[in-house]
């Protein structure tokens, strides 16, 4: 992409470029929010779920975060995303998996991170992570990311144009999981808290009503500029897949993942590292292949609709196990053989069906909504493109 203003790299426009605290994560109140990878979910943290940690107070107070420093994730799924701090609360530091830049006086922060959602930043950072062993990046690669550098006022005026666009983005967003928690209402409805089993159904568990779960291959794949798209936990929400941003894979390559782990329609992906416990139905009949964080679940639909599954591994009793019988701090991971033990309840086939039936007028909503919000990512994008071309 060609950039109508001229460009500096990263390191010339930024005050700092540093990693976070390498510290454990606590539910104990020690007065310090520890902001990690998986709290940033859709462009959003809620401060109020983000945990505690304790570290030496040098390190403490050097990781602190300020009013328009922007955090980035440096490996993983999300390898690349950044997010915009806003009002953190007091004392708060990030973790080591983030890299943090503080930007310098020559540049707008909000311009700065709309450009981090760009074409042209995610082009450069797809070149750099290809080669790298682990497929992240460290604060040497992104110290070198050009960044095109109009006046300040110019900067100022493309940020404010860009997140009038952006809301208007995230109302939809925020119908369609109006939307989607309407659907959690009607579940609780027709078959109680399963936490409490009011309706008295069979106790079983996920292994019980699948045929197999299976994952991605073990192996970072080498992305292309279109093929097969490639998804990761972060396509993957309670009750449905999001198609925004994707990645894309060659269909020679996806022929080897298939071999292992090949998704149909009517088939449950349920995510199972970092971000662990979601599940959304394939409800499309579009190849796409699904990289190792993600479990593809073959639902056995004599035993339970794939629908109804979705509704039960998502609600707060299903949720809640997943996140027990998640492993690890840094690299948190639902392994397959834990994750078939989670305990749910199964309804009668016909109440099934008549569940089913209720959501379905929802999905068709939903489904519209979608429509209308993927013209608007298209629209969005293009109005990116345009912003730093010196087109707005």
């Amino acid at each position: 992409m060609s950039f109508a203003f001229p460009t500096k790299p990263l390191a010339e426009i930024a005050d700092a470029i540093d990693y976070g605290v390498t510290a454990s994560a606590s539910t104990i109140d020690t007065g310090t929010k520890f902001l990690r990878i998986t709290d940033i979910q859709d462009g959003y943290v809620d401060w109020a779920t983000v945990p505690y940690c304790d570290a030496p107070p040098a390190k403490l107070l050097s990781a602190a975060l300020s009013d328009g420093d922007i955090v980035f994730a440096r490996t993983g799924a999300t390898t690349g995303k950044s997010f915009l701090i806003k009002s953190p609360p007091r004392g708060a530091v990030f973790a080591s998996y983030l890299i943090r830049v503080k930007p310098s006086s020559r540049i707008y922060p909000a311009y700065l991170a709309h450009f981090f959602q760009s074409q042209g930043y995610w082009s450069q950072i797809q070149k750099r992570t290809q080669g790298a062993a682990q497929g992240g990046v460290n604060a040497t690669s992104l110290s070198e990311i050009a960044i095109p550098l109009p006046p300040l006022p110019e900067q100022r005026r493309v940020a404010a144009i860009l997140d009038k666009a952006d809301a208007l983005r995230r109302k939809r967003k925020r119908a369609i999981g109006l939307l989607d928690s309407l659907t959690q209402s009607i579940f609780l409805e027709m078959f109680g808290d399963p936490a409490t089993n009011p309706k008295c159904l069979e106790r079983i568990a996920l292994g019980d009503v699948i045929h197999s779960a299976s994952d991605g291959r073990h192996v970072s794949p080498e992305y292309s500029e279109t093929g097969i798209p490639f998804l990761s936990t972060r396509h993957i929400q309670r009750g449905r897949i999001v198609w925004d941003d994707l990645k894309f894979i060659s269909s020679k390559d996806a022929a080897v993942h298939w071999k292992k782990c090949r998704p149909q329609a009517g088939d449950i992906l349920y995510t199972k590292g970092g971000t662990t416990g979601l599940a959304a139905v394939v409800d499309t009949d579009k190849e796409f292949a699904v990289w190792v964080h993600v479990a593809l679940l073959k639902t056995d639909v004599s035993k339970i609709e794939p629908y109804l599954l979705e509704a039960m591994l998502n609600s707060e009793f299903c949720y809640a196990q997943s996140q027990r019988y998640t492993h690890g701090i840094a690299n948190r991971d639902l392994g397959l053989k834990r994750m078939v033990k989670i305990e749910m309840y199964l309804p009668s086939m016909a109440e099934q069906k008549q569940f089913v039936k209720a959501t379905g007028v929802l999905r068709r909503m939903r489904l519209q909504v979608e429509q209308v919000s993927t013209g608007e990512a298209h629209l969005f994008s293009s109005l990116q493109s345009r912003a730093f071309s010196g087109q707005l």
